[in-house]
């Protein structure tokens, strides 16, 4: 039988190390932290995102996203404008600049999960955890203990 709290522990410290390294690459060959890399590809994908949306993404707090979102804008890589359906939020795309450094950091963040999934594991394994994972982090999506909510006042 599987120990699965020993099978948690090694996937958190696994994320936890392949974060880091993709962290400090980033930081060092393009000043964008992992973070900041990770907004910038969902926005990328999604056009144009709501902070909410983002924040459902990322699993983090609205609040969070809200400052996250406020860095980027800071650094112009994505631009922020009211949503003219709803008041209460706001819209975020790409700026150019945004889309100029996601396009020049991504090869650094592929060649980094190579070096650490790829070259280990056999496409096939790859393919397998990649549906295992997917079906897992699905799971969890809709369940609402998951969610990282505001406090409901």
């Amino acid at each position: 039988m599987t120990d699965l709290t020993s099978l948690f522990t090694d996937l958190v410290r696994l994320e936890t190390r392949l974060y880091n390294v993709l962290d400090t690459r980033l930081k060092a060959e393009h000043d964008l932290p992992m973070g900041q890399f990770e907004f910038l590809r969902f926005i990328a994908a999604s056009g144009t995102s709501r902070v909410y949306d983002l924040a459902q993404q990322m699993a983090i707090t609205v609040g969070a996203t809200s400052k996250a979102v406020d860095r980027l804008e800071a650094a112009g890589r994505v631009r922020r404008t009211a949503n003219p359906h709803d008041r209460r939020s706001s819209l975020v795309e790409l700026t150019p600049a945004g889309t100029e450094i996601l396009a020049a950091a991504t090869p650094a963040v592929e060649a980094e999960l190579k070096t650490w999934l790829g070259s280990v594991l056999p496409a096939e394994n790859l393919e397998q955890l990649g549906s295992m994972l997917s079906m897992l982090r699905q799971r969890a999506e809709i369940d609402r203990r998951t969610d990282r909510a505001e406090p409901r006042t």
